[in-house]
């Protein structure tokens, strides 16, 4: 079966209340026909109000982290439970804000990703190199570690509530993109791990999207390959006109 084209949009720390609500507002009308699976990842405090104005829509909600505990005493931690009982579907792991900003171990995330999984919560994955890695041609050994230690012990059927996003570090925020090919290598690469980790058909099913610098000029370029199956878009999600050019963007290279 094709992969579905996805789009994901993560809102990180910013919009105030009322943002969060127009902008959820504006994507939902706009997607409201699309043929491309969408989901909005905003911060934990207006997670409640923008589900309210996504009831009854297309678009999935989705977390920006979670806490690898179902419940406890961990002050300043939400965890997958409750991201469920606000009405998310997808919580976001192992961006590379966290893994780097944050020091988050591959362990740990591979304990957030169970715990997210165990309760309901779809996950999406996240990995990428640094540009020093880059540059010194670790990428793939970077990824195999990312991914053979950060998803050790799922299941295949845990698999299929997986996506992996492809981040390369040094693309974040810069303005700087992975070149089209660029980012077909990684992602066929990152297939041919899943194909030695769970089999050719978690490889083939997985869902695998490109994040970094996505914007409504360069997102055709990269959606057009084979092996990118949607995008992960930070700065360009919080304009309602851009992220839906993506949206739009997705459909026209929509697997048939």
């Amino acid at each position: 079966m094709p992969r579905k084209k996805f789009v994901a949009g993560n809102w990180k720390m910013y919009t105030n209340l009322a943002q969060a609500r127009e902008l959820a507002s504006g994507v939902a009308q706009g997607a409201q026909h699309s043929t491309v699976n969408v989901a909005i990842f905003p911060p934990f405090t207006w997670l409640l109000p923008v589900a309210e104005v996504l009831q009854g829509s297309s678009v999935s909600l989705g977390a920006q982290d979670c806490a690898p505990e179902k419940e406890g005493a961990f002050t300043g931690q939400v965890s997958p439970l409750m991201l469920l009982d606000a009405g998310c579907q997808y919580t976001l792991v192992g961006h590379s804000e966290r893994r780097h900003g944050l020091n988050e171990s591959d362990d740990l995330l591979n304990r957030k990703a169970k715990s997210a999984l165990t309760a309901g919560l779809k996950v999406i994955f996240c990995i990428g190199e640094l540009l020093n890695e880059r540059d010194t041609n670790q990428t793939e050994s970077v990824l195999l570690q990312q991914l053979s230690t950060g998803l050790v012990g799922l299941t295949v059927e845990e698999m299929t509530r997986v996506c992996i996003a492809y981040e390369p570090v040094w693309a974040i925020g810069t303005g700087r993109v992975a070149t089209d090919q660029q980012a077909q290598e990684a992602h066929a690469f990152v297939r041919k791990v899943l194909r030695g980790m769970f089999g050719e058909a978690v490889a083939m099913e997985t869902t695998i999207l490109y994040g970094g610098s996505v914007k409504p000029e360069n997102a055709g370029g990269l959606l057009a390959q084979p092996d990118v199956d949607g995008a992960l878009v930070g700065g360009a999600s919080l304009k309602v006109e851009s992220f839906l050019a993506i949206v739009q963007s997705a459909a026209t290279h929509r697997a048939d």
